[in-house]
């Protein structure tokens, strides 16, 4: 373990604001963590159908938990093992199909932008831009995002120091956006493998920004099986629950109805008819851990 990464973590250039989503009639600031907000969906667009379908699921299941939730979708995958990997049926198709949820379930959305150009395209569909573990430290992306004005989740490289992080964050506010948000989603450990440090949670906090854990890239094995990511799902739950005790402020799911025949992350994904079980004993542990 770092015994200075207090020394080593980097003061924030100002203040941050408060980060507030709005589901339906609800506002939530995203910043304490009174709730416990959810930032779930799809690996990536597949269709309209399936994607409305599981948006109207997750919708459906956060209100009856009164969980403040994000829906979440990639409308092109752009970092794939293999050229020929599944990556988008149509970029302008699917940030289409992000936007229509948007307005017709009234949830906020998020999806992952690779370059500037995309960063300004995307924002007009979406109320979240992610940055990609593997892009976490694009300085020009990172602004770009940041110029868009939308709340930014950057996902902590599997490269990275947890520490280095408030560098990245940084970039974004440096930029003239306060609403940063970073998410922890597993360290390279070996050939095909991921680990989580849980330690990484704790040292992320003192950034003041919200805290997000993935449990479903965490569990992920990068290139297992010949070309295709494969993944150990059974680990999503013990994982996730260490995560919320550890005091985060948000989760991260990939779900499909049939992750077996999802065009992307198939073994990593949380199938759908799980997750409410799961989201219950997370917000027990939540309620527990903050003293409510």
């Amino acid at each position: 373990m770092n015994t200075k990464s207090k020394s080593r973590a980097v003061k924030p250039l100002f203040k941050k604001q408060d980060i507030k989503i709005t589901n339906g009639n609800k506002t939530f600031t995203l910043n304490n963590t009174k709730d416990l907000f959810l930032i779930a969906g799809p690996c990536v667009v597949e269709t309209q159908k399936i994607t409305f379908e599981i948006a109207k699921r997750l919708k459906d299941i956060s209100q009856k938990l009164e969980m403040p939730f994000i829906f979440k979708a990639s409308y092109k995958k752009a970092n794939r093992t293999s050229g020929s990997s599944f990556r988008s049926i149509g970029v302008m198709e699917s940030l289409d199909i992000l936007g229509n949820i948007r307005q017709k379930f009234n949830i906020p959305v998020l999806t992952d932008v690779h370059s500037e150009i995309e960063a300004e395209i995307a924002a007009e569909y979406v109320d979240v831009l992610q940055i990609p573990a593997f892009l976490c430290r694009q300085t020009e992306l990172l602004e770009a995002a940041a110029e868009t004005g939308k709340i930014v989740n950057i996902k902590k490289g599997q490269f990275l120091a947890p520490e280095d992080m408030q560098h990245q964050c940084n970039k974004v506010i440096a930029a003239g956006n306060s609403k940063v948000m970073v998410t922890e989603r597993g360290s390279t450990f070996g050939y095909n493998n991921l680990v989580v440090d849980m330690r990484s949670l704790e040292i992320m906090k003192r950034f003041g920004c919200p805290v997000i854990f993935d449990a479903t890239h965490s569990v992920q094995m990068p290139s297992k099986e010949g070309g295709v990511s494969g993944g150990s799902p059974e680990f999503i739950e013990p994982l996730a629950k260490a995560a919320v005790a550890v005091g985060i402020n948000g989760l991260f799911i990939e779900t499909h109805p049939n992750p077996a025949k999802a065009l992307s992350d198939a073994s990593s994904m949380l199938k759908l008819d799980k997750i409410s079980a799961l989201l219950k004993k997370l917000i027990a542990i939540h309620k527990l851990t903050r003293g409510a």
